[in-house]
């Protein structure tokens, strides 16, 4: 027994450090990462606990030297140096939230040029409700819908049941706003390939790429997958913390899981990535950062910077839009429509963040003041269905995204989850009210409530007013007449000659 002892502990002790280590990458990222967003806090503590500790510790050296403290000053003093230590605590922790705010808008510039000409594409919730549909056979379960701007293409990411499993299939397809066109593709992953983000034990994607690169850790929401020919690839943009006291977050290129091979590549070439290689929450967080364009008190009173607009209107997907630049340059972007802080809901900026960014710094974040300004998504949602009652809302139509599409405009889609069936358009407060035009969902123009002065809008109209005019006939003889012209004299007349005219034509029968 006790040889066995003495051979079998060595051995075990020798599995634990091999499975410590080989635990090691991913556990020990996880617990770096969380300490040091801990930090501030465990040093709050400690400032509370040195500084309540220390008329204890001085009384404690003068006892050992001979001499009597004052028991009751010390006790004194020592909760005296708690509250200190715990305000002091306190008050470094709200400022350390305000030098993050800092830290991440630190690439922030605030102009006034108009933004960028966007292209309009299918709200998020729309691309979600289709995917199910047309899965066709599949068995699982839809973890993850994003959209993929180069293609103009909602991906899908499908996990397979059961707990040691990875993905079953990636479905990318073509959610038009105008068309019938229903472009799809599905790539299958391998089951040898059974790895996935929160998978278990060795299934856990995350295990593998803490492999490839330590230290570096991802969000859920960034990950999305695309079909390269008939493999699946699931893309997960990677993120790296920064910062002692005030802990960042910074991106740290992009790991690539192939669904045949389960192979793991992690890659700085981020540009190459057939869809967005920034983060997209860490895009959010920037944007959050704006809170901190003033200084600490404007910080702490909300008197500076900008939140997203959140009144209800844009329900499941209200920030951080990816949009396509209208320039043909394959650019694209994460467009957030803000509003000043506290109770104004109306949309004054535009944030704009590229889906793309080379190297390991923080992307830039452009906020374009508006001028003019929108009302609020909620309040142009009611606008459009009291503008356009005719056509919004009947059974499951609504009102979706009111996203922002360059210069001073926007667009919201109408129709149902499964068809987008027209598109309104319109301009910042024109004269004291929002310029809306109603389109079909392929863009052609159908009707304005009121076209703001020297749109393009407008001159379509005026273009389709001067052609009835020329098809009208020069002389006025049988062409429409407007009645509501004549005087009383004139309709009499209009009705004795009518009535000879009838009369003479029965003559001649």
């Amino acid at each position: 027994m006790g040889r066995g002892l003495r051979v079998g502990t060595p051995v075990l002790l020798l599995l634990l450090l091999g499975a410590l280590g080989w635990y090691a990458s991913y556990a020990t990222t996880v617990l770096v990462w969380e300490l040091r967003k801990l930090l501030p806090w465990l040093l709050a503590a400690a400032l509370a606990a040195l500084l309540g500790g220390a008329p204890t510790l001085a009384r404690l050296l003068t006892r050992r030297r001979g001499g009597r403290g004052p028991v009751g000053g010390s006790a004194v003093l020592g909760w005296l140096g708690v509250a200190v230590g715990l305000g002091l605590g306190a008050l470094g922790l709200v400022y350390g939230e305000y030098l993050q705010d800092r830290a991440y808008a630190t690439t922030m510039r605030v102009v006034t040029d108009p933004v960028p000409e966007l292209t309009p594409r299918a709200p998020y919730v729309v691309g979600e409700a289709q995917a199910a549909p047309n899965l066709g056979d599949v068995t699982g379960e839809i973890s993850d819908v994003s959209y993929l701007p180069d293609s103009d293409r909602f991906a899908v990411l499908v996990e397979r049941r059961g707990w040691l499993t990875g993905y079953e299939v990636g479905l990318v397809q073509e959610v038009p706003l105008g068309g019938n066109s229903r472009a799809q593709q599905r790539c299958r992953f391998d089951e040898s390939a059974s790895a996935r983000i929160g998978g278990w034990f060795t299934h856990n994607l995350g295990r593998k790429i803490a492999a490839e690169r330590r230290g570096a850790r991802f969000s859920e929401e960034d990950a999305y997958v695309h079909c390269q020919g008939d493999t699946p690839v699931v893309v997960v943009p990677l993120k790296r913390q920064t910062g002692i006291l005030v802990v960042a977050e910074r991106p740290a290129g992009v790991a690539l899981y192939d669904g045949t091979t389960g192979k793991v590549t992690v890659t700085d070439a981020t540009t190459e990535v057939p869809g967005p290689s920034y983060p997209i929450s860490l895009a959010a967080r920037q944007r959050e950062g704006t809170a901190a364009v003033g200084g600490f008190a404007d910080w702490w009173f909300e008197r500076s910077g900008w939140d997203a607009s959140e009144d209800g209107a844009n329900e499941g997907n209200e920030s951080e839009f990816t949009l396509r630049y209208r320039d043909g340059s394959a650019r694209s972007g994460y467009v957030t429509p803000l509003t000043p802080q506290g109770e104004a809901s109306s949309v004054v900026a535009v944030s704009v963040v590229p889906t793309r960014h080379a190297g390991t710094g923080l992307a830039p974040l452009t906020v374009h003041r508006l001028s003019p300004t929108w009302s609020s998504p909620q309040a142009l949602a009611a606008l459009i269905k009291a503008e356009y009652r005719d056509v919004c809302c009947w059974n499951d139509d609504q009102v979706f995204e009111v996203v922002p599409t360059g210069g001073t405009t926007w667009t919201a889609t109408l129709g149902s989850e499964q068809s987008i069936r027209y598109r309104v358009e319109g301009r910042g407060q024109i004269n004291g009210r929002e310029a809306t035009c109603l389109k079909n969902a392929d863009g052609t123009l159908v009707r304005c409530a009121y076209a703001a002065p020297g749109s393009p809008e407008e001159r379509e109209l005026q273009r389709r007013e001067q052609e009835k005019q020329q098809d009208r006939p020069a002389d006025g003889g049988t062409g429409p007449v407007d009645l509501t012209r004549y005087t009383d004299e004139q309709l009499a007349e209009l009705n004795r000659r009518l009535a000879d005219e009838v009369n003479r034509r029965l003559k001649e029968r």
